[in-house]
């Protein structure tokens, strides 16, 4: 499979803005802070762009780093990310990651997944993220669409994300690891749906092995 051929084409078509942008992949963009980027990860989990934006910038307005964040208290904090998935839990999740950043790491987001996914409620999804946004380091974040495209294109056969980050780290050139996500997420929000996938305007579906309008 042509990998490059088929990166190449969804950078462009990204940047051609050709394909409609998750709201919060954009919002994503323009924050590079590890802390902020780990802590934004955990409200959007199991919530909608607009929400998840909405919240991230009410929290945000109450603190930025991991000891403002620590000296907040779990109602106010509640009450600002409201009315994301979990508020409380994540409310709670929140201030006790600060509180352990600050007491254990000198204020100071770990570097890898082995530390990050220590944190109580951090999978490997998140772990990633924050890796190649918060460091820029390369890491694979394999979400929902990251794992149907995959296995759409035949670039790998796995049941599971987790599965399947761990074989496009086999396969998958370390160049493209940083921005495989965003790519794919935009892709699969606008073509490559689970239910009826537009293959017909689909820029690389010469290269797919599960065309939907082949014959």
């Amino acid at each position: 499979m042509n990998i490059s051929k088929i990166f190449s084409i969804l950078k462009d078509d990204f940047i051609q803005n050709r394909m409609q942008h998750s709201e919060f992949v954009d919002f994503m963009e323009n924050i590079k802070d590890p802390y902020l980027v780990l802590i934004c990860c955990i409200l959007s989990l199991r919530t909608n762009d607009k929400t998840t934006i909405g919240a991230t910038k009410r929290m945000l307005a109450l603190g930025k780093t991991p000891q403002e964040i620590s000296e907040l208290d779990e109602e106010t904090l509640s009450k600002a990310i409201y009315p994301v998935g979990f508020y409380q839990n994540k409310a709670k999740q929140i201030i006790n990651l600060s509180k352990i950043l600050v007491e254990k790491h000198n204020s100071k987001v770990p570097m890898s997944i082995e530390e990050l996914i220590k944190f109580k409620g951090v999978g490997r999804k998140t772990a990633n993220l924050v890796l190649t946004k918060g460091f820029n380091k390369p890491a694979i974040c394999v979400d929902v669409h990251v794992h149907r495209i995959s296995n759409r294109l035949g670039y790998v056969s796995t049941k599971t994300p987790e599965e399947t980050e761990f074989a496009l780290r086999k396969i998958l050139p370390k160049k493209y690891w940083i921005d495989f996500n965003t790519l794919l997420v935009t892709l699969g929000q606008n073509i490559c749906k689970p239910q009826k996938p537009k293959c017909e305007i689909c820029s690389i579906r010469k290269f797919c092995a599960q065309n939907f309008t082949k014959s």
